[in-house]
């Protein structure tokens, strides 16, 4: 007999996301894009009138007031969640995670995974005690093409890795939007909000996470230079980090939020002893296998010679670009698929970034931020 859990769609949460939140929305229709969870309940934000008319919005069927009372309620539900997204600024990350992980409840959070390593230490601590999936929405590893490069450098096409290259280039806190009524710049400039890194806490740990990720390797330690451009901002707006890999590699890290007419280009480059791999995020459907002594290739998804990962990871024919959204949605039906499992008494297959990948992007922030205040000497993670 099926188990019950797989004759239903799985029902989720959501604290945070609210009405002018930019990720909220993109988590749920994440979560909703292959048809196998619904987001019934939220606490969407602090401000109770708010929250409700958020709620409102999204026709869901329960709002509460706090996710304190949303983890209590839904835990006591015959029908409660059976999982939560944490959608929240950074500083509440810690707090919500753990109020639902104590209820019983698997967690998809946000990056990064807390305020502090000790706060994550202790996340990870609950998440072992309680045995609930923890998922953190590293969306990137995602995409076809992410996955094909890490396949491809799993089974040694690229040869010993000697170098790696990533960076994560944007333009949209050029100038000082936090001082000019943006509510998202308004905190991840605070540092009570978004932490001890600015820039490299907000996309330095995605570059971070790819660049582990696909290379199968960690960073072992760093040599950082954090910056601050605009007048008065109170964390870092702009990186340069160099790299020891624990491989014996090396690389650097360049992040920034002041680049002047960059978007969102997260790129990166690898360089093994047999071949170079190249990937663009703004360009998704193309990776470029660069061969010792060959023409370049260009690899395309949605293609039958791609690894069965990056197949599995692709949900559109040949020329249509896979893009955030479904890379977003390929962590859900992981997670997803693990939840499952879990109720099945099985085993989780863990196709995502977890509550580890999450401390290990917290030691990074500790790092590059330790580093650069020490004039940019090398500090180990």
């Amino acid at each position: 007999m099926p188990h019950s859990i797989d004759r239903r769609r799985l029902r989720a949460g959501i604290v945070g996301g609210g009405r002018g939140a930019f990720i909220g929305s993109v988590h749920r229709i994440a979560a909703e894009l292959d048809g196998q969870a619904l987001v019934v309940a939220g606490a969407m934000s602090a401000d109770a009138a708010r929250a409700a008319e958020s709620a409102a919005a999204w026709f869901l069927d329960r709002s509460y007031d706090s996710y304190e009372a949303m983890a209590r309620a839904e835990q006591a539900r015959a029908d409660g969640i059976d999982f939560v997204i944490v959608a929240t600024p950074n500083h509440l990350h810690y707090p919500v995670a753990r109020a639902f992980l104590s209820a019983g409840i698997h967690v998809v959070c946000d990056k990064p995974l807390a305020l502090t390593v000790q706060e994550g230490e202790a996340l990870a601590k609950l998440v072992e005690h309680t045995g609930r999936i923890f998922a953190l929405t590293h969306n990137y590893t995602g995409y076809p093409a992410a996955r094909e490069a890490r396949e491809r450098v799993r089974h040694g096409e690229l040869g010993e890795i000697r170098k790696v290259l990533v960076e994560y280039q944007q333009d949209w806190l050029m100038q000082p939007l936090e001082r000019m009524g943006s509510k998202q710049a308004e905190w991840r400039t605070d540092p009570a909000r978004a932490g001890a890194g600015g820039c490299v806490g907000d996309i330095g740990t995605h570059a971070q996470n790819l660049l582990e990720f696909i290379s199968g390797t960690h960073i072992e330690s760093l040599c950082a230079d954090l910056s601050v451009h605009v007048e008065g901002r109170r964390l870092d707006d702009d990186a340069n980090i160099l790299l020891r890999l624990d491989n014996g590699a090396k690389g650097t890290l360049l992040c920034s939020q002041i680049a002047c007419g960059e978007e969102n280009d997260l790129r990166i480059r690898l360089y093994g002893t047999k071949a170079g791999l190249e990937w663009h995020q703004q360009e998704p459907n193309t990776l470029i296998l660069k061969p010792a002594g060959e023409p370049w290739r260009r690899l395309r998804c949605g293609q039958a010679y791609l690894s069965e990962a990056a197949r599995a990871a692709s949900r559109t024919p040949a020329g249509h670009p896979e893009g955030y959204l479904e890379a977003f949605a390929t962590l859900y039906r992981d997670v997803i698929a693990d939840i499952r499992r879990v109720a099945r008494s099985e085993a989780p297959l863990g196709s995502y970034p977890d509550v580890h990948d999450g401390l290990r992007g917290l030691r990074f922030i500790t790092a590059a931020v330790e580093s650069s205040r020490r004039g940019a000497q090398w500090v180990s993670l």
